[in-house]
């Protein structure tokens, strides 16, 4: 089954890749890794979700906000890879940065979003290392920014 056909099956749709916000390339590959830049919860159809959790936003709005991140990070792969998913080997890390209130204390939950869906896709080769942190404000007044190193062959 396709990657396309399991994002169908759940609901999902790959976007298009994003060209980068500023002086920087949305991805590079090296030495058998390819490094992601930082993607945001932009919709395949324009808008994002924007705001901060525990201020306007809960922690479902937040996984689903990951969720999205993930999207655009498996669009950036798909990219990185000329469409051939049999040349990803793993999902290596992700680094989450959540928009977040002071008080709020539940990154891990919010990031959730991303690394369920990588192994809901790839199972043992979607599951990685991570980061969660919270921050006082993101591009765009984005949710969240994820950032990924994934192996390839």
């Amino acid at each position: 089954m396709t990657i396309e056909r399991k994002l169908e099956d759940l609901g999902l749709v790959l976007p298009d890749a994003k060209p980068p916000l500023g002086a920087y390339v949305p991805y590079l590959v090296r030495d058998g890794l390819v490094f992601i830049s930082g993607q945001g919860p932009v919709l395949a159809g324009g808008g994002a979700i924007c705001g901060r959790l525990g201020d306007g936003l809960d922690i479902e709005d937040g996984a689903r906000a990951a969720q999205i991140s993930a999207l655009n990070i498996l669009a950036q792969i798909r990219a990185a890879v000329s469409g051939d998913w049999q040349k990803l080997t793993r999902i290596i890390r992700l680094c989450g940065y959540v928009n977040a209130a002071p008080d709020f204390t539940h990154h891990p939950a919010v990031v959730n979003g991303a690394s369920e869906l990588f192994v809901d896709l790839f199972g043992e080769r979607g599951r990685h290392t991570r980061a969660a942190v919270g921050v006082a404000s993101l591009p765009m007044d984005w949710a969240v920014e994820i950032d990924a190193i994934v192996e390839i062959s």
